[in-house]
């Protein structure tokens, strides 16, 4: 064998080598890649009850994803029970308020009309019974709050379920001279949703926005690069205070005289139930904005 032979046993030895090396290094990427993915795909979910296969080397990627999801693991539990506790403390501070500026009134009321005259009695009575009616009205929105109906879910076409809420909403628009609109970033946007559920979302961010003083609100719907549609429904109407912003999806909160203030927080029910979000994007003097996100 010459040279020139062992030359090139020489060279295709090291060419083998390198393409397994390259393949190697492309198959533990990729999985490096799926194992990563796999993990975002069940933290995204809410899913932490997953635990990769450790390896004998300890900084192995396994038990560096491990280590990285005991972290998320400790500090979403944390997050989540903080906000339940604030949620139900606002609730519950919320419900007592509107319970005790009705039932003390009553109370007061009642006691003076022991020995009041018939003309008195009747004002009086009146005045309770009215109060009465207000209180069942509390309690009922307090009932459509914790009562939603699962989701009746089907294969919307976004533009069709926006342009009839926008015909809902046109009469109140028109009379406040305000314009509304829909123009999608991708064609023949789908989700797979309760209609009329949905909708009732929609029109409240509209009719929320006009009442405000908006002259122009805009739904603009988008598939992003996560495969998840949004739908953002923006207003030029005054910016939402940053200590409001801080209250508006808490039950019963409203800024509204005659407001119910549940709105919001059924919207965001309504949302979470069909594996979504309803957020605030942000609220400046430009503009106001809403995210309606499905998976």
């Amino acid at each position: 064998m010459d040279s020139k032979q062992i030359a090139l046993i020489i060279l295709a030895a090291i060419i083998l080598v390198a393409v397994t090396v390259l393949i190697c290094r492309i198959v533990y990427t990729r999985r490096a890649e799926n194992k990563v993915k796999y993990m975002l795909d069940a933290l995204s979910d809410g899913e932490l009850n997953f635990r990769f296969h450790e390896s004998g080397r300890r900084q192995s990627l396994n038990s560096l994803l491990n280590q990285l999801k005991a972290h998320f693991d400790t500090d979403i539990r944390n997050m989540i029970e903080d906000n339940e506790a604030e949620s139900w403390s606002k609730l519950i501070r919320v419900l007592t308020h509107e319970i005790m500026n009705t039932v003390t009134p009553i109370s007061t009321l009642s006691d003076a009309l022991k020995d009041a005259e018939p003309e008195q009695m009747k004002e009086g009575l009146e005045t309770i019974s009215a109060s009465s009616k207000n209180l069942i009205q509390f309690v009922q929105s307090y009932r459509d709050l914790t009562k939603i109906p699962t989701p009746v879910r089907k294969a919307i076409l976004v533009r069709e379920m926006v342009e009839s809420v926008i015909g809902l909403t046109s009469e109140q628009a028109q009379a406040l001279g305000a314009s509304v609109s829909y123009r999608e970033k991708n064609e023949d946007i789908l989700i797979y949703a309760d209609e009329s559920q949905i909708s009732r979302i929609l029109i409240n961010l509209i009719r929320n926005a006009l009442q405000a003083g908006a002259s122009k609100v805009e739904i603009v719907g988008e598939i992003d690069s996560m495969e998840r549609v949004n739908l953002y429904v923006s207003n030029n109407g005054p910016a939402i205070s940053e200590e409001n912003q801080k209250q508006i999806f808490v039950p019963f909160f409203t800024t509204k005289s005659d407001g119910s203030g549940i709105g919001l927080s059924v919207s965001r029910q309504i949302m979470r139930l069909h594996g979504g979000s309803l957020r605030l994007h942000h609220s400046n003097p430009d503009s106001t904005v809403f995210v309606l996100s499905f998976k």
